[in-house]
């Protein structure tokens, strides 16, 4: 009988200098420093040195960021959706968010054939459960296939995919999920929707609906993931540890699809 074989599908979009993965106000900007550039640092660090004691002339390479925690492939915490949650509880930042929760069984649902900016309800989350018959289990991590993941880093990516709402959050949490991710760039509908429907309306309660489920049961919220059309609608499991931010409203994740075969 061979051994079963471990298989990685990495989820996660690579941090780069890309206008089209974030609005202006948000986009990173990393500045590169090359093995040349970094010579001033070296020899301040170590007096008496000079660059042509160094291996090939070199110095080391290094990159400056200008980012927020929410830039690149990333997870939120109750902190960001609320200053509360489970019931008026002081919300709690990326930090305090339980490692249980991250490595665990996954579970797509794929909602590529919805239009842009439709909001997913409780009832179409069950009909795609059906459809892939799988029951929901406590602490599953529930992620959302998107039409906006083939699109990410490219124009239009902004305003492509889908989003959850209240109703299809709360759905998820209340069977005991607590952490979900999307392909898109939001858990919600793209805003450049929401706006038009709130323009339409009037109606306040429209405008991040989905992350706003988090001010009544806590739950942590990846965005911005990748390759989610390469998995299977389960029979894997998901790393997705935040980076360790004190009190932050997210960390960034380096995702990972995990398969044991034979």
């Amino acid at each position: 009988m061979s051994a079963r074989q471990r298989r990685l599908v990495d989820l996660s979009v690579v941090l780069e200098n890309n206008p089209y993965t974030d609005p202006p106000p948000l986009l990173p900007k990393i500045e590169y420093i090359d093995h040349q550039a970094g010579e001033a640092e070296l020899l301040a660090m170590f007096p008496g040195l000079r660059i042509e004691d160094m291996p090939g002339q070199e110095a080391w390479a290094a990159e400056r960021l200008n980012i927020t925690t929410h830039s690149g492939t990333h997870m939120d915490a109750p902190w960001h959706y609320a200053s509360t949650t489970d019931g008026g509880k002081p919300a709690y930042g990326i930090d305090e968010l339980p490692l249980d929760w991250c490595l665990r069984p996954g579970v797509k649902l794929d909602f590529r054939h919805f239009a842009d900016g439709h909001v997913v309800t409780a009832a179409e989350i069950e009909a795609e459960l059906k459809r892939i018959d799988y029951v929901l289990q406590p602490l599953d991590i529930v992620l959302v296939n998107t039409r906006a993941g083939a699109l990410f880093g490219q124009p239009g990516y902004l305003d492509a995919g889908v989003g959850i709402g209240r109703e299809g959050t709360l759905y998820l949490l209340e069977r005991g999920v607590r952490v979900v991710g999307t392909d898109a760039w939001s858990w919600d509908a793209p805003f450049s929707h929401t706006r038009a429907r709130f323009a339409a309306t009037g109606d306040s309660s429209l405008i991040w609906e989905g992350h706003k489920a988090g001010r009544d049961i806590g739950y942590g919220q990846m965005e911005k993931l990748a390759n989610l059309e390469a998995l299977p609608a389960f029979g894997f499991e998901v790393s997705c540890f935040p980076y360790k931010i004190k009190h932050a409203s997210a960390g960034f994740v380096r995702a990972v699809a995990i398969f044991e075969e034979d």
